[in-house]
């Protein structure tokens, strides 16, 4: 029987798929050893063998338990090989990796990257080179590790409208204000243990703060609003200024803490629609579903005006689970080769502006240290009042020179919500604003 594109199962003598991996990291080694143990059952699902041609790594003399007739520090070369179908590139940061993607697609070998970094600031770029040169470009692996958000995204809610996108998507975060929170420690004591622990890198400024949550959300909204949006357009703050008190304090709001990653179809009042996407720490109520999230796990809630709330759990770091995103793009990848097919491309036909935080709806935490005196709350609400900020809830705790003040806020304009804190600040009766952060989670 002759062999035709639509084929189900190709012939069993089918071409084999050739791989070449940039990068030998954790991921990498993850992926290799899975290539190599896992050959038969991967061949059964490409329909064709699935054979590595090459490592690139920077330093030959480092033992790896790989062949070292794989191991090149030519990436240029092995990415330009005839017999390489695919390039799997985990090197990470932007160059060289985007001019080796670049020569990847443009040769017509398909690619697969978890470059979170690259793709917030690239995706275009190399998505259009991908659609100019007819091969995929997946990156499922770049937002969340092993959990499947990017595929659901990109097909299963093709048909639907998504709405919102929010996530805990750093794991080295959520496993610091995890700790805070069930042990009252410190940040800067939470931060050393999570660098003793493996979970906090030697410089965890991207983690801590929001740089790297920030690029995902970039990737996320650019899927879910069929907008290109980058790491620019994303509003973002860190949890370095989260205290052990803020976390307390929650607790009698029946709240925790979480750095999340937003990212929101905001609808204004003329019908106009505008692309939000934010990173901060913010306030979540304990009865919602990203609340329980804890240590180093990930989760992204997705909400679609048909398909409603969907969650998405599981762990997002790591050699292993990120290997398992990366082998399961490369196994789309390869079938398309086999079958003469395509994965979905990038989608920007909407184009949406993006909205300036300034502008987007938000709720606020502010917790203050005041002038123990009659007539301070009446000025605090005073200054809210002015900006047509609504003040849901204030607690007053301590006396004297502990008295302090804790206001949370109705939804307001970010702008609103901002100038009242800075006129908080100017006040003689607020010794010292203490902490700011945005409640999320609520429909008030």
């Amino acid at each position: 029987m002759n062999q035709t594109p639509s084929d189900p199962t190709p012939a069993s003598g089918a071409r084999p798929i050739g791989v070449a991996v940039l990068g030998m990291g954790n991921v990498g080694a993850e992926v290799v050893r899975i290539l190599a143990e896992n050959a038969d059952d991967l061949r059964a699902r490409v329909g064709a063998p699935v054979e590595l041609r090459g490592v690139a790594v920077r330093d030959l003399t480092r033992p790896r338990k790989i062949s070292q007739e794989l191991l090149t520090d030519d990436a240029a070369a092995l990415v330009a090989r005839a017999d390489v179908d695919i390039v799997v590139e985990l090197m990470g940061g932007i160059d060289p990796a985007r001019e080796l993607i670049r020569a990847a697609l443009e040769s017509g070998k398909s690619v697969v990257t978890a470059n979170k970094a690259l793709l917030a600031e690239y995706t275009g770029e190399l998505a259009t080179a991908a659609a100019e040169a007819k091969v995929d470009l997946y990156f499922e692996a770049a937002v969340a590790g092993a959990i499947p958000v990017v595929r659901p995204l990109m097909q299963s809610l093709a048909g639907d409208t998504v709405e919102r996108v929010a996530g805990i998507v750093n794991g080295t975060t959520n496993f610091i204000l995890s700790a805070m929170d069930e042990t009252g420690a410190a940040y800067a004591d939470t931060l050393a243990e999570a660098g003793r622990l493996g979970y906090a890198e030697a410089d965890p400024t991207a983690d801590v703060e929001g740089y790297d949550a920030a690029a995902k959300a970039a990737i996320l909204a650019s899927i879910a609003f069929h907008t290109r949006v980058t790491a620019a357009d994303v509003f973002r703050e860190g949890i370095s200024t989260v205290t052990a008190a803020d976390l307390v304090a929650a607790k009698k709001f029946d709240c925790t803490v979480k750095l999340l990653s937003i990212c929101e179809r905001v609808h204004d009042a003329d019908g106009r629609q505008r692309v939000s996407a934010r990173v901060y720490p913010a306030l979540i109520p304990l009865s919602h579903p990203l609340a329980t999230v804890n240590g180093a796990f990930n989760a992204v809630v997705v909400e679609a005006d048909n398909a409603g709330r969907l969650m998405f759990y599981g762990q997002g770091a790591g050699g292993s689970p990120t290997a398992s995103a990366v082998l399961g793009d490369m196994v789309m990848a390869a079938r398309n080769k086999v079958h003469g097919g395509r994965g979905p491309l990038e989608s920007t036909y909407a184009s949406l502006p993006i909205a300036p935080i300034d502008d987007v709806p938000t709720r606020y935490y502010i917790s203050m240290k005041v002038a123990d005196r009659p007539g301070v709350l009446a000025q605090v609400a005073g200054e809210f009042t002015k900006r047509a900020v609504s003040i849901a809830a204030v607690r007053q705790e301590g006396a004297g020179e502990d008295a302090r003040l804790i206001v949370v806020t109705h939804r307001a304009p970010d702008r609103a919500q901002s100038e009242c804190v800075a006129a908080l600040e100017d006040m003689d009766a607020v010794i010292k604003v203490s902490s700011v952060l945005r409640l999320e989670g609520t429909d008030d």
